[in-house]
């Protein structure tokens, strides 16, 4: 059997010998394709708000307005969202002083070029703009206690706004449940402190702290107190299929509008799996598969299907090494002293990429995982704990001599866009 596996620009050929069990695993809902026009989509569910005034009646009587806007690390559609949500709320106010705030939560900054790419020239050159900065402590504000005793800092433009609205995209998300409502203000706009406080080792540990799971996942209730608090009123989130087409959208109330776009994307990109012996998985290319430090996305989908001691291939360009400084360091103690290590900081002390270490050095505790990629990142991988082949033929190789005979494989072409549901149908 030949498997494309995505890499890079291109594919590579997995050949798997004859008499082994594959599964691979696609998400069910290809019936949910690009069959209409992303602006209809947006306008319907703009004038069909969840649990919410239309946008253009709460931007009566308003002055400030502040829109918060994913920043250069999302697909977020915004040259469609931004000027549908200026058109309404100007409708309602023709004098509203809008400002877009752009959520780079403990991203680097936003540049002009990619602001550009985002919105157009036309919105860079009439619109103000502000790139949020969690280290700049002028510009943040403290507006209290989040349930897990975190404090709750977040962007002073934000909390001084008449009316706080949001854009962004859901998809699965490796701790949070899904991307999308309530991640605009935490981490989007917090400070830094509290997104460290929410991205602590004991809530990575959380068994609900996963893709597919908002019910129970204390990550997802911190972000949800601090959308109230801070009084987000208002969202447009959209579903993208592969070619970034806007298969879906939803407006209105923060916790109603983003749970319906969450049902929708679990039917999407949801998919019904047995446990299997090797899993073989990807971050579906480029972009995502430039560095190490990204792979916690398609390596955590692999995790949930991988039995205990199996083995997981990773099939990664790694054009950009490992991406992150941090983690490299941390990981390069070995597995069992990095997550030792990670569980006695406090979690006002969280580290940078800490969560990032912790999932990883998680993973290595109960697989084996083999990174397929070129030669001049074998040493970098090695030292992080991972073991390396150049092809996805000499890693399978390597996995069958550990599992045995008879093994049962799941390759995962893209392990960034599923979530594996369990037995009974749920995520």
């Amino acid at each position: 059997m030949e498997v494309a596996i995505p890499y890079g620009d291109s594919a590579m050929q997995c050949h798997i010998p004859d008499g082994v069990a594959v599964a691979v695993l696609t998400p069910e809902g290809q019936m949910y394709v690009h069959r209409e026009e992303g602006v209809n989509l947006v306008a319907r569910a703009m004038s069909n708000p969840i649990d919410a005034p239309p946008l253009r009646t709460l931007a009566k009587g308003t002055d400030r307005v502040v829109i918060i806007a994913s920043d250069h690390t999302r697909p977020v559609p915004s040259k469609i969202l931004a000027p549908a949500m200026l058109r309404e709320i100007r409708e309602g106010n023709p004098e509203a002083d809008i400002t877009f705030l752009i959520a780079t939560g403990f991203h680097r900054t936003t540049t002009r070029e990619e602001l550009i790419h985002k919105f157009g020239e036309e919105i860079i050159q009439k619109e103000k703009i502000v790139v949020h900065d969690s280290m700049d402590n002028n510009a943040l504000v403290d507006i209290g206690v989040l349930p897990s005793g975190g404090r709750l800092l977040v962007n002073r433009l934000a909390a001084e706004a008449d009316l706080l609205i949001a854009e962004g995209f859901i998809e699965p998300h490796v701790f949070a449940g899904y991307s999308g409502g309530r991640k605009s203000v935490l981490p989007g706009i917090a400070g830094r402190t509290t997104v460290m406080a929410n991205h602590c080792a004991e809530f990575i540990d959380h068994p609900r702290a996963k893709p597919g799971y908002l019910g129970g996942n204390p990550m997802h209730e911190d972000m949800v107190y601090a959308c109230r608090a801070v009084n987000l009123r208002y969202i447009l989130n959209v579903a993208l299929d592969e070619g970034r087409n806007i298969v879906g959208a939803w407006a209105g109330d923060v916790e109603s509008a983003h749970l319906e776009g969450c049902r929708f994307v679990e039917q999407m990109v949801g998919v019904q799996a047995e446990l299997a012996d090797i899993v073989i998985t990807t971050n579906y290319g480029y972009p995502l598969d430039q560095n190490v430090y990204q792979h916690v996305k398609c390596l955590s989908t692999a995790e949930c299907i991988c039995r205990e001691g199996g083995v997981i291939i990773a099939c990664a360009e790694l054009r950009d090494g490992h991406g992150s400084e941090d983690m490299y360091e941390q990981l390069s103690i070995g597995a069992q002293k990095a997550m030792a290590a990670i569980r006695g900081v406090a979690r006002d002390q969280t580290k940078p990429d800490q969560w990032a270490t912790q999932i990883m050095a998680r993973i290595l505790l109960r697989h084996r995982v083999i990174f397929v990629s070129g030669a001049e990142h074998h040493t970098m991988l090695r030292q992080m704990g991972f073991e390396t082949a150049e092809t996805p033929e000499a890693a399978l190789q390597m996995a069958l001599e550990e599992v045995g005979k008879h093994p049962t494989i799941a390759v995962i072409p893209d392990g960034v866009g599923i979530i594996i549901k369990e037995r009974g149908g749920k995520a």
